[in-house]
């Protein structure tokens, strides 16, 4: 995924601001779509879309912290900046708190805009390589049999061999085959790397003497 293949999605009422925001974004090669309303916004939106959301924080209808609300809500993890006038600081602090990248004071200079930009979509992409990568942990965690799963927890938590073969009561033979399997199935060369995989997910990793 590069930054090429990634959209600013511009939403603002005003119709004034999003033809100045097509044309800095063309200028400096950034593909865009531009949205008069939250509500079109929500109708058209792709979750797999990557980019940034730019979004005026004041609008008629849905504004645009009820719009970053209904994202949280649909677990959406795309950037977004608010465009805020004076007067909406206040606001603008509340969009942070629930988890809003940037915001950004009107008037405000073009190229603080476009860095903000970049800086959002650098971090979707680093987001959504990070998800993909999760997805894939989880796939091969899936694939592992109850017995092998047990032995990955023992694994991780850094039981050898044989101390695990007494754990579930099986030979220390037995207990090789399985670890082979996991390290095989999950795609793991070391053991730290199993432990790096479970860390990713989030899981709980104790070590044990």
């Amino acid at each position: 995924m590069k930054n090429d293949t990634a959209t600013v999605m511009v939403v603002d009422d005003d119709s004034g601001v999003r033809n100045a925001m097509r044309i800095l974004l063309r200028s400096v090669g950034l593909n865009s779509v531009l949205y008069a309303s939250a509500k079109e916004f929500l109708d058209t939106y792709q979750p797999s879309q990557i980019g940034c959301l730019v979004l005026d924080i004041r609008m008629p209808g849905m504004s645009g912290l009820e719009l970053q609300e209904e994202l949280n809500k649909r677990g959406a993890v795309i950037p977004v900046i608010f465009m805020s006038g004076h007067g909406d600081i206040p606001m603008a602090v509340e969009a942070m708190q629930r988890g809003a990248f940037d915001f950004l004071q009107k008037p405000f200079r073009d190229q603080d805009l476009l860095d903000r930009i970049q800086r959002a979509i650098a971090k979707h992409l680093e987001l959504r390589q990070s998800l993909s990568e999760h997805d894939r942990i989880r796939g091969r965690l899936d694939e592992l049999t109850p017995r092998e799963r047990e032995v990955l927890d023992y694994l991780t938590q850094g039981k050898q061999n044989k101390a695990i073969a007494q754990e579930l009561d099986v030979s220390p033979r037995t207990i090789e085959i399985h670890r082979a399997r996991v390290m095989e199935k999950m795609g793991a060369h070391s053991v730290a790397e199993l432990v790096r995989m479970m860390m990713d997910l989030g899981k709980p990793v104790t070590a044990h003497a």
